[in-house]
Protein backbone atom coordinates (compact mmCIF):
# COMPACT_ATOMS: atom_id res chain seq x y z
CA UNK A 1 0.00 0.00 0.00
CA UNK A 2 1.64 3.18 -0.93
CA UNK A 3 0.79 6.60 0.62
CA UNK A 4 1.77 10.15 0.17
CA UNK A 5 2.28 12.56 2.86
CA UNK A 6 2.42 16.08 1.72
CA UNK A 7 4.74 18.18 3.37
CA UNK A 8 4.08 21.88 3.98
CA UNK A 9 6.66 24.34 5.36
CA UNK A 10 5.28 24.59 8.77
CA UNK A 11 4.67 20.39 8.49
CA UNK A 12 8.76 20.29 8.02
CA UNK A 13 9.70 23.29 10.87
CA UNK A 14 7.21 21.14 12.89
CA UNK A 15 9.00 17.83 12.65
CA UNK A 16 11.06 16.75 15.39
CA UNK A 17 12.48 13.13 17.31
CA UNK A 18 11.19 11.41 20.60
CA UNK A 19 12.28 8.38 22.01
CA UNK A 20 9.24 6.65 23.39
CA UNK A 21 8.84 3.74 26.19
CA UNK A 22 5.16 3.19 24.97
CA UNK A 23 6.51 2.56 21.27
CA UNK A 24 9.43 0.28 22.91
CA UNK A 25 6.52 -1.65 25.11
CA UNK A 26 3.97 -1.95 21.81
CA UNK A 27 6.90 -2.91 19.27
CA UNK A 28 8.29 -5.78 21.74
CA UNK A 29 4.75 -7.30 22.32
CA UNK A 30 4.67 -7.28 18.49
CA UNK A 31 8.13 -8.85 18.25
CA UNK A 32 7.08 -11.62 21.11
CA UNK A 33 3.51 -12.34 18.88
CA UNK A 34 5.37 -13.68 15.99
CA UNK A 35 6.32 -16.93 15.89
CA UNK A 36 9.36 -17.31 15.87
CA UNK A 37 10.87 -14.38 17.14
CA UNK A 38 12.26 -12.48 14.77
CA UNK A 39 16.21 -13.48 15.07
CA UNK A 40 17.46 -10.38 16.00
CA UNK A 41 15.38 -10.60 19.35
CA UNK A 42 15.76 -14.15 20.32
CA UNK A 43 18.42 -13.82 22.52
CA UNK A 44 16.28 -11.22 24.97
CA UNK A 45 13.27 -12.95 24.14
CA UNK A 46 14.66 -16.53 25.78
CA UNK A 47 15.38 -14.30 28.63
CA UNK A 48 12.20 -12.47 29.34
CA UNK A 49 9.21 -15.10 27.78
CA UNK A 50 10.15 -17.22 30.98
CA UNK A 51 9.72 -14.42 33.71
CA UNK A 52 6.13 -13.18 31.58
CA UNK A 53 5.05 -17.02 31.76
CA UNK A 54 5.08 -16.47 35.71
CA UNK A 55 3.40 -13.56 35.13
CA UNK A 56 0.05 -14.58 33.70
CA UNK A 57 -2.76 -12.84 33.03
CA UNK A 58 -0.78 -9.77 32.73
CA UNK A 59 0.98 -10.79 29.36
CA UNK A 60 -2.00 -12.13 27.95
CA UNK A 61 -4.25 -9.20 28.25
CA UNK A 62 -1.23 -7.00 26.83
CA UNK A 63 -0.16 -10.05 24.17
CA UNK A 64 -4.54 -9.70 22.86
CA UNK A 65 -4.37 -6.03 22.32
CA UNK A 66 -1.43 -6.28 19.93
CA UNK A 67 -1.72 -9.19 17.39
CA UNK A 68 1.69 -10.27 15.14
CA UNK A 69 0.17 -8.40 12.42
CA UNK A 70 -2.39 -5.56 11.00
CA UNK A 71 -3.91 -2.24 13.37
CA UNK A 72 -2.25 -1.50 16.56
CA UNK A 73 -4.56 0.56 18.96
CA UNK A 74 -3.56 4.51 19.03
CA UNK A 75 -4.53 5.02 22.12
CA UNK A 76 -1.54 3.11 23.21
CA UNK A 77 1.20 5.77 21.74
CA UNK A 78 0.02 8.93 22.50
CA UNK A 79 1.95 12.07 21.66
CA UNK A 80 5.33 12.54 23.51
CA UNK A 81 5.18 15.77 25.07
CA UNK A 82 9.02 15.89 24.80
CA UNK A 83 12.01 14.48 23.20
CA UNK A 84 11.97 11.57 25.92
CA UNK A 85 9.19 11.24 28.11
CA UNK A 86 9.35 9.20 31.11
CA UNK A 87 7.26 6.12 30.86
CA UNK A 88 4.96 7.13 34.01
CA UNK A 89 3.93 10.62 31.52
CA UNK A 90 3.06 8.06 28.19
CA UNK A 91 1.04 6.10 31.02
CA UNK A 92 -0.46 9.07 32.45
CA UNK A 93 -1.77 10.04 28.82
CA UNK A 94 -3.03 6.58 28.30
CA UNK A 95 -5.23 6.76 31.62
CA UNK A 96 -6.71 9.52 30.32
CA UNK A 97 -7.68 8.16 26.88
CA UNK A 98 -11.53 8.94 26.35
CA UNK A 99 -14.07 5.75 26.20
CA UNK A 100 -15.14 6.57 22.92
CA UNK A 101 -11.02 6.19 21.68
CA UNK A 102 -10.23 3.28 23.73
CA UNK A 103 -13.81 1.34 21.99
CA UNK A 104 -12.78 2.60 18.39
CA UNK A 105 -9.49 1.08 18.57
CA UNK A 106 -10.82 -2.26 20.17
CA UNK A 107 -13.72 -2.47 17.68
CA UNK A 108 -10.60 -2.45 14.63
CA UNK A 109 -8.78 -5.23 16.81
CA UNK A 110 -12.28 -7.22 17.10
CA UNK A 111 -12.68 -6.89 12.94
CA UNK A 112 -9.33 -8.23 12.71
CA UNK A 113 -10.66 -11.62 14.87
CA UNK A 114 -14.39 -12.19 12.43
CA UNK A 115 -15.86 -9.51 14.81
CA UNK A 116 -15.45 -10.88 17.92
CA UNK A 117 -13.02 -9.19 20.69
CA UNK A 118 -10.77 -11.36 22.60
CA UNK A 119 -11.81 -12.25 25.89
CA UNK A 120 -9.22 -10.63 27.75
CA UNK A 121 -10.05 -7.42 26.66
CA UNK A 122 -13.78 -7.51 27.41
CA UNK A 123 -14.25 -5.94 30.51
CA UNK A 124 -12.09 -2.97 29.30
CA UNK A 125 -14.32 -2.39 26.58
CA UNK A 126 -17.08 -2.56 28.51
CA UNK A 127 -16.02 -0.44 31.29
CA UNK A 128 -12.49 1.82 29.50
CA UNK A 129 -12.66 4.34 32.68
CA UNK A 130 -12.99 1.53 35.15
CA UNK A 131 -9.97 -0.24 33.50
CA UNK A 132 -7.80 1.84 32.15
CA UNK A 133 -6.05 1.73 35.33
CA UNK A 134 -5.73 -2.16 35.40
CA UNK A 135 -3.87 -1.56 31.88
CA UNK A 136 -1.41 0.90 32.61
CA UNK A 137 -0.95 -1.27 36.02
CA UNK A 138 -0.41 -4.35 33.28
CA UNK A 139 1.82 -2.12 31.12
CA UNK A 140 4.08 -1.00 34.40
CA UNK A 141 4.19 -5.01 34.96
CA UNK A 142 5.82 -5.78 31.71
CA UNK A 143 8.37 -2.99 31.51
CA UNK A 144 9.95 -4.30 34.38
CA UNK A 145 10.13 -7.72 33.33
CA UNK A 146 10.65 -6.99 29.80
CA UNK A 147 12.25 -3.98 28.88
CA UNK A 148 13.47 -2.10 32.31
CA UNK A 149 16.61 -3.94 32.45
CA UNK A 150 18.00 -3.99 29.18
CA UNK A 151 16.95 -0.02 29.11
CA UNK A 152 19.84 1.68 29.50
CA UNK A 153 21.19 -0.41 26.63
CA UNK A 154 18.04 0.04 25.01
CA UNK A 155 17.79 4.12 25.90
CA UNK A 156 21.75 4.51 25.04
CA UNK A 157 21.03 2.69 21.14
CA UNK A 158 18.45 5.14 20.40
CA UNK A 159 19.68 8.19 21.61
CA UNK A 160 22.72 7.74 19.23
CA UNK A 161 20.35 7.27 16.15
CA UNK A 162 18.80 10.50 17.10
CA UNK A 163 22.05 12.19 17.10
CA UNK A 164 22.93 10.55 13.81
CA UNK A 165 20.12 12.06 12.02
CA UNK A 166 20.50 15.34 13.76
CA UNK A 167 24.07 15.28 11.92
CA UNK A 168 22.59 14.75 9.03
CA UNK A 169 20.22 17.62 8.93
CA UNK A 170 22.92 19.76 9.48
CA UNK A 171 25.07 18.18 6.74
CA UNK A 172 22.54 17.69 4.66
CA UNK A 173 18.97 18.92 5.44
CA UNK A 174 15.75 17.41 7.06
CA UNK A 175 15.01 16.24 3.27
CA UNK A 176 18.05 13.89 3.23
CA UNK A 177 17.14 12.36 6.76
CA UNK A 178 13.66 11.55 6.24
CA UNK A 179 15.03 10.06 2.74
CA UNK A 180 17.28 7.88 4.75
CA UNK A 181 14.80 6.30 7.25
CA UNK A 182 14.06 3.18 5.77
CA UNK A 183 13.76 1.47 2.36
CA UNK A 184 9.89 1.83 2.32
CA UNK A 185 10.48 5.40 3.11
CA UNK A 186 11.08 7.72 0.22
CA UNK A 187 11.26 11.60 0.07
CA UNK A 188 9.78 12.74 -2.87
CA UNK A 189 9.33 16.39 -4.50
CA UNK A 190 7.47 17.78 -1.37
CA UNK A 191 5.98 14.64 -0.20
CA UNK A 192 7.01 11.45 2.37
CA UNK A 193 5.90 8.64 0.05
CA UNK A 194 5.35 5.30 2.45
CA UNK A 195 5.34 1.69 1.28
CA UNK A 196 3.72 -0.15 3.77
CA UNK A 197 1.25 -3.61 4.17
CA UNK A 198 -0.89 -1.67 6.58
CA UNK A 199 -0.52 2.02 6.81
CA UNK A 200 -2.66 4.42 9.24
CA UNK A 201 -1.53 7.75 7.67
CA UNK A 202 -3.26 8.76 4.42
CA UNK A 203 -2.48 12.78 4.79
CA UNK A 204 -0.84 14.88 6.90
CA UNK A 205 -2.44 17.87 8.38
CA UNK A 206 -0.89 21.28 7.34
CA UNK A 207 0.84 22.48 10.33
CA UNK A 208 0.91 18.94 12.32
CA UNK A 209 3.94 18.44 11.59
CA UNK A 210 5.61 14.61 11.48
CA UNK A 211 6.95 12.79 14.90
CA UNK A 212 9.69 10.27 14.14
CA UNK A 213 10.25 7.90 17.07
CA UNK A 214 12.70 5.10 16.36
CA UNK A 215 12.69 1.74 17.84
CA UNK A 216 14.78 -0.65 18.72
CA UNK A 217 11.78 -3.28 17.79
CA UNK A 218 9.89 -2.34 15.37
CA UNK A 219 12.62 -3.79 12.76
CA UNK A 220 11.99 -4.68 9.95
CA UNK A 221 9.50 -2.20 9.35
CA UNK A 222 8.17 1.07 9.44
CA UNK A 223 4.76 1.62 12.04
CA UNK A 224 2.24 4.20 11.49
CA UNK A 225 0.18 6.22 13.97
CA UNK A 226 -2.69 8.87 12.67
CA UNK A 227 -5.17 10.50 14.72
CA UNK A 228 -5.92 14.27 13.55
CA UNK A 229 -5.26 16.62 15.48
CA UNK A 230 -2.14 14.69 16.45
CA UNK A 231 0.60 15.25 14.16
CA UNK A 232 1.66 11.88 12.48
CA UNK A 233 3.93 9.48 13.96
CA UNK A 234 6.25 6.98 12.32
CA UNK A 235 8.43 4.29 14.64
CA UNK A 236 11.07 3.21 12.32
CA UNK A 237 13.93 0.96 12.76
CA UNK A 238 17.02 2.37 14.72
CA UNK A 239 20.46 1.85 13.55
CA UNK A 240 22.56 -0.45 15.00
CA UNK A 241 19.98 -3.02 16.09
CA UNK A 242 21.70 -5.94 15.21
CA UNK A 243 24.02 -5.12 17.84
CA UNK A 244 22.20 -4.72 20.51
CA UNK A 245 22.06 -7.76 22.09
CA UNK A 246 25.69 -8.77 21.04
CA UNK A 247 27.86 -9.38 24.56
CA UNK A 248 29.26 -6.05 25.51
CA UNK A 249 33.21 -5.91 25.60
CA UNK A 250 34.62 -5.98 29.35
CA UNK A 251 38.48 -5.54 28.86
CA UNK A 252 38.15 -2.57 31.13
CA UNK A 253 37.34 -4.85 34.14
CA UNK A 254 40.88 -5.36 34.95
CA UNK A 255 41.19 -1.76 35.64
CA UNK A 256 38.08 -1.25 37.27
CA UNK A 257 39.33 -4.24 39.78
CA UNK A 258 41.89 -1.78 40.93
CA UNK A 259 39.68 0.45 42.26
CA UNK A 260 36.25 -1.35 42.73
CA UNK A 261 37.88 -4.47 43.92
CA UNK A 262 37.93 -8.15 42.11
CA UNK A 263 34.56 -9.18 42.77
CA UNK A 264 32.49 -5.98 42.32
CA UNK A 265 34.20 -5.71 39.13
CA UNK A 266 33.81 -9.39 38.29
CA UNK A 267 29.91 -8.99 39.26
CA UNK A 268 29.91 -6.08 36.27
CA UNK A 269 31.63 -7.82 33.94
CA UNK A 270 28.71 -10.78 34.53
CA UNK A 271 25.93 -8.50 34.04
CA UNK A 272 26.33 -8.41 30.49
CA UNK A 273 22.69 -9.52 30.76
CA UNK A 274 20.10 -8.57 33.89
CA UNK A 275 20.92 -11.66 36.59
CA UNK A 276 19.11 -12.33 40.04
CA UNK A 277 21.49 -12.68 42.74
CA UNK A 278 21.24 -16.16 42.95
CA UNK A 279 22.05 -16.42 39.53
CA UNK A 280 25.33 -14.12 40.25
CA UNK A 281 26.35 -16.17 43.27
CA UNK A 282 26.41 -19.24 40.95
CA UNK A 283 28.21 -17.84 38.33
CA UNK A 284 30.68 -16.12 40.42
CA UNK A 285 31.21 -18.54 43.24
CA UNK A 286 30.64 -15.58 45.64
CA UNK A 287 28.08 -15.98 48.43
CA UNK A 288 24.80 -15.10 47.76
CA UNK A 289 25.12 -12.36 50.88
CA UNK A 290 28.05 -11.14 49.56
CA UNK A 291 26.72 -10.49 46.23
CA UNK A 292 24.10 -8.63 47.57
CA UNK A 293 26.46 -6.23 49.68
CA UNK A 294 28.34 -5.48 46.82
CA UNK A 295 25.28 -5.00 44.20
CA UNK A 296 24.32 -2.27 46.95
CA UNK A 297 27.20 -0.54 46.87
CA UNK A 298 27.70 -0.71 42.68
CA UNK A 299 23.60 0.24 42.76
CA UNK A 300 24.71 3.59 44.96
CA UNK A 301 27.43 4.52 42.73
CA UNK A 302 25.05 4.50 40.35
CA UNK A 303 26.78 1.28 38.07
CA UNK A 304 23.69 -1.14 38.57
CA UNK A 305 20.16 -0.74 38.58
CA UNK A 306 17.84 -2.66 40.35
CA UNK A 307 14.47 -3.52 38.70
CA UNK A 308 11.38 -6.35 40.86
CA UNK A 309 10.82 -9.39 38.36
CA UNK A 310 7.97 -11.06 40.39
CA UNK A 311 9.26 -12.23 43.34
CA UNK A 312 12.81 -12.09 42.39
CA UNK A 313 14.99 -8.77 41.89
CA UNK A 314 16.81 -8.26 38.66
CA UNK A 315 20.43 -6.50 38.36
CA UNK A 316 21.31 -4.50 35.40
CA UNK A 317 24.20 -2.56 34.36
CA UNK A 318 23.90 0.92 34.03
CA UNK A 319 25.09 2.37 30.68
CA UNK A 320 27.86 4.43 33.31
CA UNK A 321 29.06 0.93 33.78
CA UNK A 322 29.17 -0.05 30.78
CA UNK A 323 31.06 3.18 29.61
CA UNK A 324 33.95 1.98 32.15
CA UNK A 325 33.77 -1.28 30.77
CA UNK A 326 34.30 -0.37 27.23
CA UNK A 327 37.76 -0.95 25.43
CA UNK A 328 37.92 3.08 25.20
CA UNK A 329 37.51 3.56 28.84
CA UNK A 330 40.50 0.66 29.24
CA UNK A 331 42.88 2.17 26.68
CA UNK A 332 42.30 6.03 28.27
CA UNK A 333 42.92 4.83 31.49
CA UNK A 334 46.17 3.02 30.26
CA UNK A 335 47.05 6.05 28.44
CA UNK A 336 46.62 8.50 31.44
CA UNK A 337 49.27 6.26 33.58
Amino acid sequence: MRTALAFSTDDLARTRFAVSPMWEVVTSLRALAHTPVPALHRQWAGQVRPRLAAAGPVYRRLAAMVPPEGHLPDFLNPVPATSAPALADELAAIAATGPAQVRADLDLLAAAHDGRLPAPLEPLYRDPAGRLPRLTADIEAYWQLALAPYWARIRALLDADVLHRARQAVGHGTAHVLDDLHETVRWDGGALRLEQRHCAVRRLDAGAGLLLVPSVFAWPRVLTRSLPPDPPQLAYPARGIATLWEPRPSTGSDALAAVLGRSRARLLAELDSPASTTELARRTGLSAAGVSQHLTGLRAAGLTSAHRAGHAVLYARTAVADALLAPEAASGAGAAR
